[in-house]
């Protein structure tokens, strides 16, 4: 049968009835399933690799840091939190006080040992005993953890202020401070900035918990107290295992400005 031409309306492209138009019809639609199906695939390859990326990322002991989720600002805390490694922690050898040093050496050799030197900086109207010009016996500490107002009286209760080591020697132990030598595990125990007089049944609460397991109880203490601990161990070399990475993320992103080691927030 001879070809024929149908038209459809004004400017209508003709269309060929003698089958050839029915194949070339075909192709165009071959052609467009198979741009579908390619642009199906990219899709879902971009989607397969962000998932092993979080997958990676997640896994225990894994090459990684603690910088998931939201950057900070230049300089802050939670911007350096970004650079900590996310390790599991290691206590073999487990952790023994005595690792650390004698408790409460003279490190700067002032002839105070730390634990008053501490006192005298934290506490205010404190009174020291006359024999060593060291050992202060009374003073008023207002509690970074609780903000309570405790009256220290050294003959009547010496542990109702306690030194905190704001970054526990034995969480210290089991991020890193294991392979550090003597000389070094006794100037981190005797830092001065990983050194707070608090509240004594608070600090025993604490015990040598990271911040997944405990937070200072008073809100406005997280951010300085994590900022700190960030501080601490970045300058230290020491690592953060991911639930505690989390945690601290958790808090410094309610303070994204807040620098490390627990000074005052940048404007």
């Amino acid at each position: 049968m001879g070809s024929q031409v149908r038209t459809s309306g004004v400017g209508a492209v003709p269309r060929r009835l003698d089958g050839r138009a029915t194949s070339v019809g075909r192709i165009r639609s071959v052609g467009l399933a198979l741009l579908l199906a390619l642009a199906t695939a990219l899709v879902a390859c971009d989607d397969l690799g962000d998932q092993t990326g979080a997958a990676a990322d997640g896994q225990p002991g894994a090459a990684s840091t603690a910088g998931a989720g939201s950057a900070g600002a230049a300089g802050s805390a939670l911007a350096l939190l970004g650079t900590l490694p996310v390790r599991a922690e290691d206590n073999s050898p487990k952790y023994r006080r005595d690792e650390f040093g004698t408790a409460w050496s003279d490190v700067d050799h002032n002839g105070c040992d730390t634990r008053n030197d501490i006192l005298r900086r934290d506490l205010h109207s404190t009174t020291v005993r006359r024999s060593d010009g060291c050992t202060v016996l009374t003073g008023e500490l207002t509690d970074p953890y609780t903000t309570r107002i405790i009256r220290f009286d050294r003959s009547r209760s010496a542990s109702a202020v306690q030194i905190d080591h704001v970054v526990p020697l034995a969480d210290a132990w089991r991020t890193g401070a294991l392979d550090w030598t003597d000389a070094e595990r006794l100037q981190f125990a005797n830092d001065p900035e990983n050194l707070l007089a608090v509240d004594g049944p608070t600090n025993q609460r604490k015990s040598d918990h990271d911040a997944a397991e405990w937070l200072p109880p008073s809100p406005g203490a997280q951010c300085p107290y994590i900022a700190r601990q960030v501080g601490l161990k970045s300058r230290y070399h020491l690592w953060v295992v991911a639930a505690e990475a989390q945690a601290m993320r958790a808090v410094l992103q309610k303070c994204p400005a807040q620098p490390a080691l627990g000074g005052t927030a940048a404007h």
